[in-house]
């Protein structure tokens, strides 16, 4: 299989509408007295205001209405879980037709971009100082809601591209990565500016560096970077046992052009297992199927109490993967090396509803979780953590960490989620930040000291 084969098996599974479709299925919405697609909008989008915009043909209308809440619409529009959520509560989707809501935002959000009509006024940046360290779907946001309030905002990013998840862990046939760049050109629009290759916690860059650099507050959205690693199973450290953010990871490279082929840990024609049941186990088996392997879902639990999202399933049910339920893992077996650094996976076993049994396996990829990186937090003084590493914060203001000045939000705080409740929570967080901000500042002016 050639490189052009490979990288084009990557390619966008569902496609956008045209203008006509788009109106189409937007005129098919009731505009409901009580919208229940807003109830199930972790966001609150008016969903009723932009579809009714969009069906008159208003597109910038239609987009307007949608700023109000949203900063990553083309981004949310392709990967929410819709059926879960605004269109899993459309009243027709009882009749099985649900307003494809998802759709209609990210055609709204990509002819926003494409045709450049949006032009807001932002405020100048007088308000306040504010660092936001990370740039995934957390950071985003609250940099973007903050610029639209008047504060200046820096986005210091460890990677050489901004974006964190929605670049570098989300597939590019779910989440094509020139959108995500469009979203954060929007971002940077409003005013953000961006530090990159800037790994705070290293090379001298603290928060502590970044308060004396004349900042007002810092906002933590460093999400979790470190995979969960499977405990207790002999095994676990032979080659051929690796992390699915690592393939999802280098994969996302390859399709970029920055690594070659053989960087990729996966061979066509081998037979691979992926270990988990949530939406980075369904992306790492899909990845997996469009490389050319022979895909297996390794999942302790049945198909009713998977995470995964049930559209995920679906998909890669249909493009050939497959699934075994309430099986464990419970040894990785080598192919008797004697340089046990060198030793490779050969084969797992397994335990399942019918007792023990060997399967040959070439590769196995982890997807059980991940957790925070302690890097900020210990090289910061008085940012308290729980029992497994996850930020404590206040509800007042919201999102503000033990130590004053300091905000945490998204999955760095409230464990790994989708990326509409990382943008829920860091809306929330915000607002916290401006109050935050605006009462040390009335202080200062009044002669008193911050509390």
């Amino acid at each position: 299989m050639s490189n052009n084969e490979e990288t084009n098996n990557f390619q966008v599974v569902h496609h956008a509408y045209s203008p006509l479709e788009a109106i189409t299925e937007a005129k098919r919405c009731l505009h409901c007295r009580v919208p229940q697609c807003v109830k199930g909008c972790p966001i609150g989008n008016h969903i009723p205001d932009f579809i009714h915009e969009l069906s008159k043909g208003n597109i910038g209308s239609a987009m307007a209405v949608i700023n109000e809440t949203s900063n990553l619409p083309a981004i949310c529009g392709r990967v929410c879980p819709h059926e879960k959520q605004c269109q899993g509560h459309c009243i027709l989707a009882k009749k099985g037709k649900p307003i494809k809501i998802g759709r209609l935002e990210a055609f709204i959000a990509d002819f926003d971009t494409d045709m450049n009509l949006t032009r807001e006024m932002i405020p100048q940046k007088t308000r306040g100082r504010v660092a936001v360290i990370g740039s995934g779907p957390a950071g985003l946001t609250v940099a973007g809601d903050l610029a639209r309030k008047g504060f200046a905002v820096t986005i210091f990013e460890g990677q050489e591209e901004p974006g964190g998840v929605l670049m570098y862990g989300i597939p590019e046939y779910r989440l094509p990565k020139d959108v995500v760049r469009k979203e954060i050109a929007k971002i940077q629009a409003l005013g953000v500016d961006f530090k990159l290759n800037c790994l705070v916690g290293r090379n001298g860059v603290t928060v502590d560096s970044i308060f004396a650099d004349g900042y007002d507050a810092i906002f933590m959205g460093t999400g979790t970077a470190l995979p969960q690693e499977l405990k207790g199973v002999p095994g676990a450290t032979l080659h051929g046992v690796s992390q699915s953010t690592d393939l999802l990871h280098n994969v996302n490279a390859f399709n970029e052009g920055a690594i070659g082929r053989e960087m990729v840990p996966l061979r066509e024609g081998e037979k691979v297992g992926v270990i988990g049941g949530g939406n980075v186990a369904m992306d790492a088996a899909r990845t997996a199927i469009r490389l050319g392997a022979d895909v297996t879902v390794i999942y302790r639990k049945t198909q009713e109490e998977m995470p995964a999202i049930e559209s995920e399933y679906n998909d890669a049910v249909k493009e050939g993967v497959k699934f075994v339920w309430q099986t464990n893992a419970v040894e990785f077996i080598g192919d008797g090396n004697k340089n046990k650094k060198e030793e490779r996976l050969k084969a797992v076993r397994l335990a399942g509803p019918d007792g023990e049994h060997v399967e040959p396996y070439d590769r196995i990829f982890l997807a059980i979780g991940s957790r925070p990186a302690s890097r900020i937090v210990s090289t910061t003084n008085g940012i308290d953590v729980d029992e497994k590493g996850y930020v404590i914060v206040k509800d007042r203001p919201c999102g503000m960490t033990t130590r004053p000045g300091v905000f945490a939000g998204g999955d760095v705080v409230h464990r790994p989620q989708t990326v509409v409740l990382a943008m829920k929570a860091a809306q929330m967080v915000a607002e916290g930040i401006a109050q935050y901000v605006d009462a040390i500042k009335l202080l200062r002016d009044i002669g008193m000291k911050e509390i």
